[in-house]
């Protein structure tokens, strides 16, 4: 019996062993034919690739739309320039020569190229596939809708591969310098979106040379690259008919005077203390010119409570306002609004009471102008939300619109979609708009729509108070142009009771190994 149960142990025990030592090709899964431009454009090592199953995973085509569109006479002739986002979501494009073959393709058009034996490679620049038989494109679908993806061009200039031959949305572009009335947009252009200076580039021969672009827009454009006479690969835009750009603006608007810094903690006590800085973009007569300045302060101790009705008219502790009607000031010139002190970090401190100072008095003894009640903190310390509003005249409203505001965090009620919607209103800054600029829908509260950006808190605000940090918010105004070419960013450091004015409206913290150029202060152009 012993011996009949082992010799079925071993019978059973051979057809496992062969089944195990036999190499298997599982069907259960099906390689795709189609890779992601995001893994075909990493093939290229700086040396031509000849395209196959063996370097393409398995794969030997691709799955994109066409953005490219050669009805408006601006693109390089005979190119057809894909993109699509099959991985991770990240999007990618690439251009393909077919001569007159690419004329036959337009934006939104899906696409399926088997591209196995063609040759991915650089040309002047760009990374194409070329040898592509036009017999192997295959038009699936039409009218795809393709998401507009809205990049600053500092981003692009950071990581130009990742954007190159994709479709881009540069939102409110401005030229630098600005362009004359007459001034068509044939030529090379300079588009600044409040980030950097990209290259718009528009053919002589373009069907839309000759339009007059308008003074801000939202440019639709497809980022090509450009070999310089220096050798240098340059990003530049193309853009592919004149429905690629949309009018924001026909005119100039310029703020008297904007935000560009202020003490919201000092060390020591805080009432008749806090101030905040501008600087002025033209010179001002307030006795002639008045205008305001609103302060609001969130924390949860700050009433009335709930949403602001009256948006940066609420008043209580939550709205303050200072009424500026007399004094003067000049273009570049930096001025303070604020305690009646007029020390750098509170009591004890360097006294820049010799700086111009155009309205300050004891906010912790006295009402607001208007409105607010005396508070011995005008900025919040407790993490909610606070900020700071400027406005033409004196007489403030529910319905006001800054001509610059700035928020430090998000935290505390600020707004309410209603109906009716209210909240604090803002105006078309560095951070915020009005108008939504892709969409065109308004949103004119701040935390209504894309008006989510804020500055953070000083690093030790959650742990620590009193410590006299100042919020330098540097960037670059344009005066000419009308807007910020550099956006605000901030920069807290801790002012001493030494501290000098010069910390606050010059470079500082100064220049160093890791920061060779300092910290300035904001600055006109």
């Amino acid at each position: 019996m012993k011996k009949i149960i082992l010799y079925s142990i071993i019978l059973l025990a051979v057809p496992l062993l062969w089944i195990g030592c036999k190499k298997s090709n599982y069907p259960g899964g099906v390689v795709s034919p189609y890779i992601p431009l995001f893994d075909l454009r990493s093939l290229y090592k700086g040396s031509d690739v000849t395209l196959g199953p063996d370097n393409m995973f398995g794969g030997n085509s691709i799955s994109v739309v066409v953005i490219s569109d050669h009805s408006g006479k601006n693109l390089p002739s005979g190119l057809l320039i894909v993109q699509d986002r099959r991985r991770l979501n990240e999007l990618r494009g690439i251009q393909i020569p077919l001569g007159s073959e690419a004329n036959k393709y337009v934006s939104g058009d899906s696409i399926l190229i088997n591209v196995e034996g063609a040759i991915l490679k650089r040309v002047d620049g760009n990374l194409q596939i070329t040898n592509v038989n036009p017999g192997a494109i295959k038009k699936v679908a039409s009218n795809v809708k393709i998401v507009p993806n809205a990049v600053s061009s500092s981003v692009i200039f950071a990581n130009p591969d990742k954007y190159e031959s994709t479709l881009l949305s540069i939102v409110k572009g401005t030229y630098n310098p600005q362009l004359l009335p007459t001034d068509v947009i044939s030529g090379d252009k300079m588009l600044n979106d409040g980030f950097d200076d990209i290259k718009l580039h528009t053919e002589a021969s373009a069907s839309f040379a000759g339009k007059i672009p308008p003074v801000m827009g939202n440019y639709l454009a497809i980022m090509m690259n450009k070999v310089s006479a220096d050798g240098n690969v340059v990003p530049e835009l193309r853009l592919r008919t004149d429905k690629d750009i949309f009018t924001l603006s026909s005119t100039i608007e310029i703020p008297a005077f904007i935000i560009s810094g202020w003490i919201a903690d000092p060390k020591g006590t805080d009432a008749n203390n806090e101030y905040i800085q501008f600087l002025a973009t033209r010179d001002i007569n307030f006795a002639v010119t008045p205008f305001s300045v609103v302060t609001t302060n969130n924390a949860g101790a700050s009433t009335p409570i709930g949403n602001p009705t009256n948006g940066w008219a609420t008043g209580g502790l939550r709205t303050y306002k200072f009424n500026l009607t007399s004094g003067t000031v000049s273009k570049g010139q930096f001025f303070y609004v604020g305690g009646g002190n007029k020390l750098i970090n509170s009591t004890g401190s360097t006294s820049i009471a010799s700086s111009k100072w155009i309205r300050s008095f004891n906010y912790s003894t006295a009402d607001g102008d208007g409105f607010g009640t005396k508070t011995t903190n005008l900025l919040a310390n407790s993490g909610n939300a606070y900020g700071v509003a400027a406005f033409e005249g004196t007489s403030v409203t529910a319905d006001s619109k800054p001509i610059d505001v700035l928020f430090i965090s998000s935290g505390g009620s600020l707004f309410s979609a209603g109906p009716p919607a209210v909240g604090y209103r803002i105006g078309n800054t560095d951070l915020y708009d009005v108008i939504e600029p892709l969409t065109q829908v308004a949103q004119p509260f701040y935390r209504q729509g894309n008006n989510t950006k804020f500055f953070a808190y000083h690093p030790d605000a959650s742990t620590i108070s009193d410590q006299g940090y100042y919020y330098k918010f540097g960037g670059i105004y344009s005066v000419t142009l009308g807007k910020w070419i550099k956006a605000r960013t901030v920069t807290h450091f801790l002012l001493t009771k030494t501290s000098q004015l010069n910390e606050i409206e010059g470079i500082f913290p100064e220049a160093s190994a890791t920061n060779p150029d300092g910290v300035p202060a904001t600055t006109l152009k």
